[in-house]
């Protein structure tokens, strides 16, 4: 019975030292825990941070300070003050509405065959698609692009020379105008009207304005869309997927609730 009365006391005095030890700081008596911690630096790592001892450290003193803060923003009223609390307030919403949506995310995972599917979706949309190596020349007044035009048709060979020369497009000029492959909607839309209706080596017979200026425009070659590799563009296709995932999921919640 002696031993067994021993062992409580033992305990009991075991237990203070132990809550104690879980507090890794206290300021003017509030104490920050092992716990607040943990569930800080588990907030970083998820974010991208790495787990380590200077990470805790620092984690450690942002979490002081806060508190000091905090216990300062209390004793002078700030806390009270309406636009604080409306602060307050909006920030609790953000947080849980982003927490909801990650938390819809997890139970709702994409699958592969889902950005397979997608994947096979865009891929054909695109079939039979070209994109155009096109050149160009760029100036700011029609007549200048009519003389310009005269000269190419007269000896096409001047193209490049010409738009060394004259074009105000900084990013072609030292190309001699060429602006490389791409699908003709990466242009504005006269731009990319002109190029869809040139064949392989034609040129505009008129120059093109568009909110840039006036152009003349080539089309030195085609070719059928190159769709990349799936492993590509899966990071892409998932992120889409989710963002449908939560549009329908947000518009689900909006059509259920009761607004008058």
């Amino acid at each position: 019975m002696k031993r067994i009365i021993m062992l409580a006391a033992a305990c009991a005095l075991a237990l203070p030292a132990f809550a104690f030890a879980q507090n890794v700081a206290t300021v003017n008596g509030k104490p920050i825990t092992q716990k607040n911690v943990d569930e800080f630096v588990k907030l970083l790592v998820n974010q991208g941070a790495t787990d380590s001892p200077q990470l805790r450290d620092q984690v450690k003193e942002e979490l002081i300070n806060r508190q000091i803060f905090v216990q300062a923003a209390e004793k002078d009223g700030v806390a009270k003050q309406a636009s604080v609390q409306t602060e307050i307030e909006l920030a609790r919403q953000g947080i849980l509405v982003r927490a909801l949506m990650n938390d819809y995310l997890a139970k709702h995972p994409v699958t592969d065959a889902q950005v397979q599917a997608q994947y096979d979706k865009l891929k054909q949309q695109q079939a039979g698609k070209l994109e155009y190596d096109v050149s160009h020349i760029l100036v700011k007044d029609e007549k200048t692009a009519d003389d310009l035009l005269a000269q190419i048709k007269a000896d096409p060979k001047k193209f490049a020379d010409l738009a060394k020369k004259n074009s105000q497009d900084p990013g072609s000029a030292g190309n001699g105008g060429d602006l490389g492959w791409a699908p003709a909607t990466n242009y504005v839309p006269a731009f990319a009207e002109a190029v869809t209706k040139l064949k392989k080596g034609e040129m505009v017979d008129k120059p093109v304005q568009t909110q840039y200026g006036w152009h003349i425009i080539k089309v030195n070659n085609t070719r059928p869309v190159q769709f990349p590799a799936l492993d590509q563009v899966k990071p892409q296709i998932e992120e889409m997927l989710h963002q449908q995932l939560l549009a329908d999921y947000q518009k689900k919640l909006h059509d259920a609730a009761k607004i008058k």
